[in-house]
């Protein structure tokens, strides 16, 4: 047997059973994901279990919340962001209001979970050594979907026991379908990663996949009062609400999560048992050498030009909905003062169409910040898979290499919130001038959290992670807090919580002022540290 055999050989796990070493992998994966994992689920926990209560103060009697169930069934709008209203108990209003919302957040835990212990291993050549020892050609893969079995398996345990007291069957049946939206993205993430390359590549076309579920359902949703479209049920996120939980739940659909988990498994298992490591089903095309890539910030851009039009469009399409859904608020909130209250609170006190357009500015901002994180931590991406060192040992010099990768992070900002305002504006049939000048204003706030990553991946890449934590926790702060009548001294903990509410409020320029001075001082200081410390090996 030449090398060359021995080594292909290894690397499809030699003679080893095909599961052999399962077992340590997983204790492997569970150990490096012991802070993000209980992150996402205890955020997204927090999320789903902190709505009763929160219902209640705002809709305190039964036939406040009949009213609410009501006006849903005319709201086409509404029913396309939050789906339809089975129920007008604190249950179902809860099931309604956050259910899709937590299955697109288990979703995007999942398939982060799945990549990194697949594609990410094999794309750094970790997961080469590995399968050099003897481990089965298929428990890399196994590992993976048993990790983001155990996470989702604990937030639909958290789901059910934290609203049990609002009717067991229904927290059961939302659990599950919340855990059950998770693992059919966990194994659409595994059949992807058999396909592409790159983990970049295979996290992008998993996220997309997840948009265009939410689309559907939108659309379903937006056409039915009841959920019963087509679109809707070819949507897993419509599954979850035709479920029906705490409204005489529907058990049978739960098969159909069954149905779509084993039979994608099944096909990511076989993809994975017919193709070499560190391989893909669709090789990547080679790009020029010479040419527009002939500088680091060239290449820097053709990395990430692909998130920012997608991001723009993005968020152009979700500002649309956005101001379709203003242009009801007066008539959801009506004479309700509790309402009212919170939604004054998020967005200011000058007239509910206003304050509500201020809340859905400010929500686009908090989104935002998620993209910048994104962007700046591909410098992260780019050093732990080796791929900087070869342009550092060039004529490319630390700072020239991030500033390629930090102008399309931070001038992006500036393209995917104007397309934002701009959808906003044109679904709201509001004046355009308010809304994009509203949206330029948050931008001070989502730098200071790009500039954030940038301190902490330039301090330490083992650092770098916690920026997604600071970009949840502002987005937890500013959607969550004020409905439960958070002190104003903890959502300013948010860069966003020292923002003036436009359109509607006088315009301050001081904190707006004071966050873009902050942004440049933790941008350069993030790139100092960059500077002075040692490269990834």
């Amino acid at each position: 047997m030449t090398a060359t055999t021995a080594g292909a050989f290894a690397a499809r796990g030699g003679g080893a059973r095909p599961l052999a070493g399962t077992g340590t992998l997983l204790r492997l994966a569970l150990r490096r994901d012991r802070v993000t994992l209980p992150v996402w689920i205890g955020v997204t926990g927090l999320l789903v279990l902190s709505l009763p209560g929160s219902l209640k103060s705002v809709y305190a009697t039964p036939a406040e919340r009949a009213d609410v169930a009501r006006q849903m069934l005319t709201n086409s709008s509404l029913r396309a962001t939050y789906g339809p209203v089975f129920a007008d108990s604190l249950g179902g209003l809860t099931a309604w209001r956050v259910g899709c919302f937590a299955g697109v957040l288990a979703a995007v835990m999942s398939l982060i979970v799945v990549v990194r212990h697949t594609r990410d291993e094999e794309e750094s050549g970790r997961q080469e050594l590995v399968s050099a020892a003897m481990v089965g050609r298929r428990a890399p893969l196994t590992a993976a979907l048993l990790a983001a079995l155990v996470a989702n398996g604990v937030l639909a345990l958290l789901v059910a026991a934290g609203l049990a007291g609002q009717g067991r069957a229904g927290a059961l049946a939302l659990g599950l379908t919340v855990g059950g939206v998770g693992m059919v993205f966990a194994t659409v993430a595994a059949v992807v990663a058999q396909f592409t390359e790159s983990a970049r590549l295979s996290r992008g076309l998993t996220g997309a996949l997840l948009g265009a579920a939410f689309v559907l359902r939108a659309a379903g949703d937006a056409a039915s009062d009841d959920g019963s479209s087509a679109l809707t049920w070819i949507s897993p996120i419509g599954w979850l609400e035709n479920t029906r939980a705490f409204a005489d739940e529907r058990w049978w659909v739960l098969a159909l999560f069954a149905a779509a988990v084993a039979a994608q498994g099944a096909v990511a298992y076989a993809l994975a048992g017919r193709r070499d490591v560190g391989m893909s089903f669709l090789p990547a095309r080679p790009g020029p050498a010479t040419g527009r890539l002939g500088t680091a910030g060239a290449l820097a851009w053709r990395l990430q030009r692909g998130a920012v039009l997608g991001w723009s469009l993005g968020f152009l399409a979700a500002g649309t909905a956005f101001g379709a859904i203003t242009r009801g608020a007066a008539d959801l909130v009506g004479d309700n003062a509790a309402t009212r209250a919170v939604i004054e609170r998020m967005g200011g006190r000058n007239g509910m169409t206003d304050a509500f357009l201020a809340t859905m500015v400010n929500l686009l901002g908090m989104i935002a910040a998620l993209f910048v994180v994104s962007s700046v931590l591909r410098l992260h991406g780019e050093e732990t898979s080796q791929r900087a060192e070869p342009l550092l040992a060039a004529a490319v010099g630390r700072l020239r290499w991030a500033a390629g990768h930090l102008v399309p992070a931070f001038a992006g900002t500036v393209l995917v919130m104007l397309l934002g305002g701009l959808g906003l504006g044109v679904g709201h049939g509001a004046e355009l001038g308010p809304v994009l000048g509203a949206c330029l204003v948050q931008i001070p706030a989502v730098w200071t959290l790009g500039g954030l990553a940038v301190l902490l991946y330039g301090l330490s890449p083992r650092l770098a992670p916690g920026a997604w934590a600071a970009a949840g926790l502002a987005l937890l702060l500013g959607w969550i807090g004020p409905a439960l009548d958070v002190p104003r001294a903890v959502l300013e903990l948010s860069p966003f919580g020292h923002l003036p509410k436009l359109p509607g409020d006088a315009m301050a320029w001081p904190p707006v002022l004071a966050l873009t001075g902050l942004a440049a001082v933790l941008t350069a200081a993030g790139l100092v540290a960059l500077r002075r410390r040692d490269l990834t090996t």
